[in-house]
């Protein structure tokens, strides 16, 4: 299938299903897939378990793992083929203002001016949404050990930035998908009606639902 988009971002909060649905989306386009690779982060499984103490060391992690791809993204891009990712850097400011104290969040932006990070803009975001509960459900299904400390209320304020942050969100087109009553990995239906929508999108913002669909 042609691809539509030359970068695709999808994002959302944790365990809303965005690194699936990125790598069922780059299998389908037959493009690159960019991944940010929590599992290389090694402060990530103390921070579930202490977010205070360990906030910043992971923070900073995610920071520089992630500029580094964008910078080698950069290098690569010219004539290169089509991608699809699983984060936008900007999700990195949002994680540092919801888990760093006043002076970290300072040191933070700090260490983010200084590495002038240069990211390409991309063609199309496609923000997931799901309710807390929804979000919790998917988390111990999918039983990664580190994550299951995760609680309701970090989870609830996450999902709250997130909305914040994309209802203001003008960089790219924009296509929001509430995927609490949708299988976009295991229903065929649903996953190419998302399939045409995403090839309908140019610019501007769009919202995907189920009373969205052709059936």
């Amino acid at each position: 299938m042609s691809v539509p988009h030359r970068y695709i971002v999808v994002e959302g909060p944790i365990g809303v299903g965005k690194t699936s649905l990125a790598r069922k989306l780059a299998t389908t386009f037959d493009c690159e897939l960019l991944l940010e690779n929590a599992g290389e982060n090694p402060f990530l499984a103390n921070f579930y378990r202490n977010q205070r103490q360990y906030a910043l060391s992971t923070q900073l992690f995610f920071l520089l793992q992630r500029a580094r791809q964008l910078q080698d993204f950069r290098q690569n891009d010219l004539f290169q083929q089509a991608r699809v990712a699983d984060y936008l850097i900007d999700k990195d400011r949002l994680f540092a203002e919801l888990t760093l104290e006043a002076d970290e969040l300072s040191l933070y932006r700090q260490i983010y001016q200084q590495l002038a990070i240069d990211a390409p803009r991309p063609d199309l975001v496609i923000y997931l949404q799901a309710p807390v509960d929804t979000l919790r459900e998917r988390i111990i299904k999918r039983g990664i050990e580190y994550e299951q400390p995760i609680g309701d209320d970090f989870l609830s304020r996450l999902s709250e930035s997130y909305t914040r942050f994309f209802h203001d969100f003008e960089a790219s087109a924009l296509l929001t998908v509430n995927t609490h009553s949708i299988d976009l990995i295991n229903n065929p239906a649903d996953y190419q009606a998302l399939l045409d929508e995403i090839d309908r999108i140019h610019s501007g913002r769009h919202y995907f639902n189920q009373s969205s669909f052709p059936y």
